[in-house]
């Protein structure tokens, strides 16, 4: 059991480039995803025919793994040392964190819209709060409890069910705007996504970062070998240029990202890494828009503005956290 340790002295404005790379990765992987859900990129032209959200997902995570997997066994063996009680650990994280959130994102973005999709994923810091103070975990304050309710204003407004209006109380509930169940799963990528940072993180704490994905990676890559076998996707007649979408996909989406986003917490603690993080967001409306001409309302960008916000605030540190002791998860025996 090793712990990954930099022998360079931390420097935050290199964490900062670090993780700003990798939200530029994964903006742009967001961009990707909707340009093959809509078989085309730059200009509208017609590129791909367009691949399931399901093949998307169970692409990325098992490419990395076959790409990932023989680096780890030719540079550091070792990586792939656990005791075999904590492999059922991995395996869970793999499939309800790496699969559920990679599937119900791409999901969420193939219904409604990038911008909208990321935003409800990036409610996943208000349900980890949520977690922590159901568990008693940490305590209750003004700003967590203005961050929960900021966001879920946030998100109303960007997916449209709530709108300006004159006279108090200044907001209305309106219809929403954009299929239902792409909302649904934009929360549902949330909820994933906060699960693996939370027990991601009590995995961290017994394994290196390296075992920990390469053993999550594999694990999700299984539980899709039997929700979509092999013979299903060969009879899909994929081309050529779809397989090597998928390749370049996988490595842009999560295996370049994640390296650097680790590189960056070697350099910043995890609560400036993931405020730094919020960039994502920005990154993905910017380039849907600049590649694939998708752009949002006024009163959209204020809703994004709104959920980022709320996002920032809750994770931002209290003078009473850093007196509480760090919270590990126990584990599942």
């Amino acid at each position: 059991m090793t712990h990954d340790l930099s022998s360079s002295k931390p420097h935050a404005l290199r964490g900062y480039l670090f993780i700003a790379a990798a939200t530029f990765f994964w903006g742009l992987s967001a961009a990707m995803g909707r340009a093959v859900f809509t078989g085309k990129l730059l200009g509208g032209v017609q590129a791909l025919r367009p691949i399931d959200p399901v093949i998307l997902a169970q692409s990325r995570t098992t490419l990395s793994f076959l790409v990932l997997a023989p680096i780890l066994l030719l540079k550091n063996r070792s990586s792939f040392h656990v005791r075999s009680k904590y492999l059922a650990q991995f395996f869970l994280l793999g499939i309800l964190g790496v699969a559920a959130s990679n599937f119900f994102y791409f999901y969420a973005i193939e219904k409604t819209t990038v911008a909208l999709a990321i935003v409800l994923q990036y409610v996943a810091p208000v349900w980890v709060l949520l977690y922590m103070l159901a568990r008693r975990l940490q305590r209750p304050s003004v700003r967590r409890i203005s961050g929960v309710i900021l966001a879920v204003i946030g998100c109303g407004m960007a997916v449209g069910g709530i709108a300006a209006q004159r006279g108090f109380p200044w907001l209305a509930i309106s219809g929403p705007h954009y299929d239902t169940l792409g909302v649904i799963a934009g929360e549902m990528a949330a909820i994933s996504f906060a699960f693996y940072n939370v027990y991601g993180q009590h995995l961290l704490q017994l394994y290196d970062r390296w075992t920990v994905l390469v053993y999550a990676l594999l694990g999700a890559a299984l539980f899709w070998l039997i929700v979509n076998p092999p013979w299903k996707i060969i009879a899909q007649h994929y081309s050529d240029g779809q397989w090597l979408f998928m390749a370049v996909f996988a490595i842009a989406s999560m295996l370049v990202p994640f390296s650097l986003y680790f590189a960056g917490l070697q350099h910043l603690d995890p609560t400036r890494a993931i405020v730094t993080a919020c960039l994502e967001p920005v990154w993905a409306i910017l380039l849907t828009a600049l590649l694939l001409g998708e752009l949002v309302s006024p009163w959209q960008v204020v809703g994004i503005a709104v959920v980022l916000s709320a996002t920032i605030l809750v994770q931002r540190p209290e003078a009473r956290d850093r007196r509480e002791p760090v919270i590990t998860v126990e584990p599942i025996e």
